[in-house]
This record gives C-alpha cells, structure tokens and sequence, in this order.
C-alpha cells in the first residue's frame, strides 16, 4: 500500500466514524428530548399507520361502493356512467377504470355482458384489454426476471399479444381516448417491445395525453435499467416529467419513483446526492404545492419526498414535508420493516436535529386532516 493509499484511507474512515458517531448523537436526540409539537408536528402518539394520508371524502367513498356493488348485481351501466362522467379528464378516467378493473377481479361477468351490448364503447374495450395485461402479469409476479419460473415467464409472454391486440382494437373505437395507449404502454415492455416498437406508442400517448400520470409512470418503468433502458435515461425522463407538469398535476412525482428504481436495485444502487438532484427535489416540492390537497395521490408522493429530501440532506425543505403530511405514517418508505411509526418518527426527528431548527413553544401540530 502506498503512502498516499493509506492517506486517502485514513481520511475515509475519520469521516465514516465521524458519519456514525454523528447519526448514534442524533438517535439518542430523538429518543430522549425530541418534542414533535415544539416543531409544529403531531406528537408521537397520535400517528396513524393505517393509512398514507386522511381517507377520501365519504361521498367519494360512497360513490365507488355503490358502483361496485351495482356491477357485481349485473347493472353495467353504471360502470358506464362512472367512466364517462369523468370526461377528458383523463387521469381521473383512468382510475376510475383502475377501480373497475378492481371490482372485475372478484366478478367480471358484468363486463362481459357490457362488452356484449356495446361492443363499440372504448371504456369497455379498453378494461378488458387492461385486465389481459394484469392477468398476465400476475402470472409472470413482481420478481426480477431470474427469479420467475420459465415456464410462468412463457405464459406470460404468449398473453401479452393477445391484450395489445385487444388495445390496439379500443383505440380505434375512439382516437381520441388515450386509455388504451396506457394499455399498450404497460404491456410494452413485458412484451420485448425494442424501442424502436415502443417510440409510436409513447408518441401516440403523450398526443392524447401530454401529462397522463399513469402513462408516465408505466414508461418510466420502460426506461429504467432492469428492463430497456439506463439510469441515465430513465432519470432524464423523470426529470423531464417535473419540468413539463402543468400547475394542479402531480406528474412530478415520477421523479420519486425514479429515484425508487434507484433505490430498490438488487446491487445496491445509491442514490446520488448532487446539486442537481436536489434542485430537482425542492422543484418537485413547488409542484405539489399546486396540487389539489385532496388529490389522493399527494400524500404517498409527500412521504416519499421527505424522505429522499432526508436523504439529499436537504434537512429544513423535509421538516416541511412532514408538517405538511402531518399525523399520516401508512406508507413507503416507513411501512418497509413493518414499524412504520418507529421510522416516521426517526425520520422526522432526524429532520428537525439536523435543520438545527429552533423550538418553538407555539408551535401547533398541521398537515393533512383527519
């Protein structure tokens, strides 16, 4: 070993022992004087880990029941009306579709009898093709393709086809929807689609639906690395969605997702912490301020930018995450080794010691309601 090897060395573990005894002080910080409500925080007691954020408005609620409930009856109709009413508002069109699909996993006999009378309704058509692709994929599991059976990795493959074709089919019952082109998307990549393949149906998504939530996040799977993309490429698409998210959207949390791939990677993959992941963040956070606060996608994305806001050491810009998100721990990453309160409220505590912000006496706990 050479004397500037050695020096390097020496440096490198003064600062990871410095890294360590810092993070063991900030532990024994959160477990023997860490106050949440002296930092405008809900206190430890009344976090809830049965849910990400407050539940749906009851006639919200109320609503879906009644549909589900009139479909597994026979009344298709009311599916119909359900998708329809949300007109070109077509993230709302698709996850009213993602309920049906839902409500069609249990008994689908009442879409078969809605594809039967309306063979040219696209919502129809496009569910059916849509839940191909699902029952597919749960043959095929959530596994990395060295871990799936080759035999369920054949069954998987040989459906695929059959639901594009399917998709392909409700596009044409009307170009304006951009439904099944998410349908396309999803089965994209499953189906080996080169992106040569791929290119036309994103194009013909994005020409539809500019700013498609869904859709983004299917393609961002696209491009990532473990299926036909690269880091590189899949982060430039994801930062690509924050810059383009029209006020009122959450596009930009594609960008946390991203980061997720990331994350989760079998090898370890480390996110980077650099001047421009963390411009990139606090421009996620602007955007989110935008977003309807009953959005029910807001509060899963605001626990996963805490979080890499933490992890970015951006320390005061996460503080305010989790005032925002308030007394709500039902969520990743928390739920990840099944003590969700344990680690929200380490994360957070973490969040305040390390901004070195001031307690304040008058701090009143706030975020997401009740």
């Amino acid at each position: 070993m050479t004397i500037s090897t050695a020096v390097v060395l020496g440096v490198l573990l003064v600062v990871l022992y410095r890294v360590v005894r810092s993070s063991r002080s900030v532990d024994r910080w959160i477990e023997t004087d860490f106050v949440a409500t002296d930092y405008g925080l809900p206190p430890r007691e009344v976090l809830d880990s049965r849910r990400a954020g407050p539940p749906p408005p009851e006639h919200r609620t109320q609503e879906r029941q009644s549909v589900a409930h009139a479909a597994w009856e026979g009344d298709w109709k009311a599916a119909r009306r359900y998708v329809s009413d949300a007109g070109e508002d077509w993230d709302e069109r698709w996850t009213r579709l993602e309920l049906l699909q839902q409500v069609a996993s249990e008994d689908d006999a009442w879409l078969d009898a809605w594809v039967a009378a309306e063979p040219g309704d696209c919502d129809a058509a496009t569910l059916r093709a849509s839940i191909m692709v699902h029952r597919a994929w749960e043959i095929r599991g959530g596994g990395y393709a060295n871990e799936v059976m080759s035999s369920d990795m054949d069954r998987f493959r040989a459906m695929l086809p059959a639901a594009i074709e399917a998709a392909q089919r409700a596009a044409l019952l009307d170009p304006a929807n951009p439904g099944p082109w998410v349908v396309m998307i999803t089965a994209a990549r499953g189906a080996q689609y080169k992106r040569a393949r791929f290119k036309p149906l994103w194009e013909g998504l994005v020409a539809r639906a500019p700013h498609h939530y869904e859709g983004h996040w299917q393609a961002m799977q696209y491009w990532c690395a473990k299926w036909f993309g690269s880091d590189r490429l899949m982060m430039r698409f994801a930062r690509r969605a924050v810059h383009s998210a029209p006020p009122g959207s959450p596009l930009a949390g594609i960008y946390l997702h991203a980061l997720g791939e990331l994350a989760e990677r079998p090898t370890g993959g480390a996110m980077p912490v650099t001047p421009l992941g963390r411009k990139t963040l606090k421009q996620v956070a602007a955007s989110f301020d935008l977003v309807a606060p009953d959005d029910e996608r807001l509060p899963t994305l605001r626990h996963l930018l805490a979080h890499y806001m933490l992890r970015s050491m951006l320390y005061a810009p996460a503080l305010e995450q989790f005032r925002l998100i308030g007394s709500w721990c039902g969520a990743q990453p928390w739920l990840k080794d099944g003590q969700p309160v344990k680690a929200f409220e380490a994360a957070r505590g973490a969040a305040v010691k390390r901004s070195r912000v001031r307690p304040d006496s008058t701090s009143k706990a706030y975020g997401m309601g009740r």
